[in-house]
Order: C-alpha cells, then sequence, then structure tokens
C-alpha cells in the first residue's frame, strides 16, 4: 500500500538504522493492534451464532453481517501491508483480487449502517410495528439488497478496467507494489470513485442523521422508553462517527499524496501508519465496541467466550 508513495518518498530503502527500527516498530503494532482486533471480531461473529436469540433477532442479524464485512476488509487490508511492507511484488491478477475483496467490503459496511439505523429508528419511534417490518425475512432481503448493490459496483469496476486494457496492454508481472492505486491506476477512476463516494456516503449519512432525528423527536415524548431513546441515541451517534472515519478512509491516498508534497520521507511514514491505524483499522473495529461492550444481551456472552474459549480454561473453573 505504500507503492504510490514510492516516486514522492522511498520510505524503505536506503533509510537509516533509527528509521528502520521504526518501521518495524509500527509494523508490529499495526499487525499486532489488527490481530487483536480480528480474534474480538472472530470471537464476536462465533457469539452471535451461539444463542437462537442472536439468530432470530434482525438487529444482530444486520450486525452479524457488518461484522462480516469487516473482518474481510480487515484480513485483506493487513495482507496489502503486508505485502507493501515486506516489498513483495505479486502479479496484477493476484494483487487485483486482493483489492478487489478490499474495495467490495469496504462498499457494505456503510451500505449495513444505514440499514441498522433504519432499523434503531423503527424499534424506538414505531416499537408496535417493529416485530412486523424487521422480520428475518425483510432483514435477509435487507442485507441480499446492500450485498448486489456492492457486487453491482465491483462489476462496474471491472468492467472499466476491461476497457482500460483495451486501450493498453497489461503488464502480468507487476514492477510496483501491490496496492489500490496501482490496480486502478487510470485517471478515469479517480472520477468513478469520487463520484460513487459522495453519492454512496451522502445518502448513507441523510438516513443516519435523519434516523437521529426521528429518534430525537420521539424522545421527547412523554410515552416513550426514555432508557431505549437514548441508547439508540448514541448507537446512531457512533454510526455516524464510524461512517466519517470510513468516508475519511476513502479518501485515504489523497490525504496521503497531499502531505507527501509537503513532508519529508520520515514524517509521511509517521503520518501514514497513524492515519492507516485511525482510519483502516478503528472504523472496522468500532462494531464490536459499539454492541459487544454496550448491548446487555451480547456482552456477558462475548465476555464469557473472550476469557473461556475451552471447557478447561482457568475462567470455567471459578465460575463453577
Amino acid at each position: 500500500m505504500l507503492s504510490w508513495l514510492q516516486p514522492k518518498a522511498n520510505i524503505t530503502a536506503s533509510v537509516p538504522q533509527r528509521e528502520a527500527y521504526e518501521i518495524i516498530l509500527f509494523a508490529l503494532l499495526i499487525i499486532g493492534s489488527t490481530c487483536s482486533f480480528l480474534y474480538i471480531n472472530c470471537v464476536l461473529l462465533y457469539t452471535l451464532r451461539s444463542k437462537p436469540v442472536f439468530c432470530e433477532t434482525s438487529r444482530y442479524i444486520l450486525l452479524y453481517n457488518l461484522l462480516i464485512a469487516d473482518t474481510v476488509h480487515l484480513i485483506s487490508s493487513l495482507l496489502l501491508f503486508l505485502l507493501s511492507s515486506f516489498k513483495v511484488k505479486s502479479t496484477y491478477y493476484a494483487c487485483g483480487f486482493l483489492v478487489l475483496v478490499s474495495v467490495f467490503t469496504q462498499s457494505i459496511s456503510p451500505l449495513t449502517l444505514a440499514v441498522m439505523s433504519i432499523e434503531r429508528y423503527v424499534a424506538v419511534c414505531h416499537p408496535l410495528r417493529h416485530a412486523s417490518i424487521f422480520t428475518v425475512r425483510s432483514t435477509g432481503i435487507a442485507i441480499a439488497v446492500v450485498w448486489a448493490s456492492a457486487v453491482i459496483h465491483i462489476l462496474i469496476r471491472v468492467f472499466m478496467l476491461v476497457y482500460v486494457f483495451t486501450k493498453i496492454s497489461l503488464n502480468l508481472h507487476m514492477n510496483e507494489l501491490c496496492s489500490k492505486e496501482t490496480v486502478f491506476f487510470a485517471p478515469i477512476f479517480n472520477d468513478f470513485e469520487e463520484a460513487h463516494a459522495s453519492t454512496l456516503f451522502l445518502s448513507v449519512g441523510l438516513a443516519i442523521i435523519g434516523s437521529y432525528i426521528g429518534v430525537a423527536h420521539t424522545a421527547r415524548s412523554a410515552s416513550t422508553d426514555k432508557v431505549s431513546a437514548r441508547k439508540a441515541l448514541q448507537t446512531l451517534l457512533l454510526h455516524l462517527i464510524q461512517l466519517s472515519l470510513i468516508l475519511t478512509a476513502s479518501m485515504f491516498s489523497t490525504i496521503i499524496i497531499a502531505i507527501a508534497r509537503t513532508e519529508d520521507r520520515s514524517t509521511l511514514f509517521r503520518i501514514y501508519n497513524v492515519c492507516y491505524v485511525f482510519l483502516s483499522i478503528l472504523p472496522r473495529c468500532l462494531s464490536a465496541l459499539i454492541y459487544g461492550l454496550r448491548d446487555q444481551t451480547i456482552r456477558p456472552v462475548l465476555v464469557k467466550n473472550l476469557c473461556c474459549p475451552w471447557k478447561g480454561s482457568i475462567c470455567l473453573n471459578k465460575s463453577k
């Protein structure tokens, strides 16, 4: 993922020993944090399939779908990071597959957040109709629409790539490191990226903000459950923060390239890693924190699964 920075700043070539140690330290921190959150996500995924209530409730079904997308995105992002860190070059097809998986899962998350926000709005503002609107079947249909939208997005990118390669020859052995920018290198992809990101995040943002306003208005009613309304408002606000981070992450390349014009190599490397943690890793871990720690139904089961992954653990022996 650093290959597109090399014309401005060759971070890993001919660096002093102190900077080499710094690169290793950042890599260990990023790999360690990513693996830790991957473990939490996987345990939460297991938790959401451990009890019937999680499999039959719309909010938990939507959360499971969001976690699947975030977990796959974390894995693909980590692989791209490792390939760049160790300067491993791959074929265009292998790199393209990894990048397409990353882009595919990246577009699923904001759409799922929109559906989850609408679900919270219906739960608070129309509690008597919530069970009939958000059934297991309707939730499955909503998830299918989300995935279909992401598939269409990927197909458009693939067709654009095919068109580009009718104009130029394809070099299967890439000379640069694998990244999104080296796969979608033509200027036409920049315009498409801006149009898609603007449309996607504007529509999702309006859905979340509209849900927040609706819940806030309903919370003033005397007949409303104040505790549920307050929790829903907090959840929607966290969804908005999560969406903002994902939106900023979609402009990651533009941000780093702009900084590369004014900063030196060492400063750019530090900014890159900080941005990678807060824009690529953190948004994919907020789902586990928002629901895993705040939801009273999930939290005890999740903590038990995190502490006691097998029957013979000390934790379980103490609890008996």
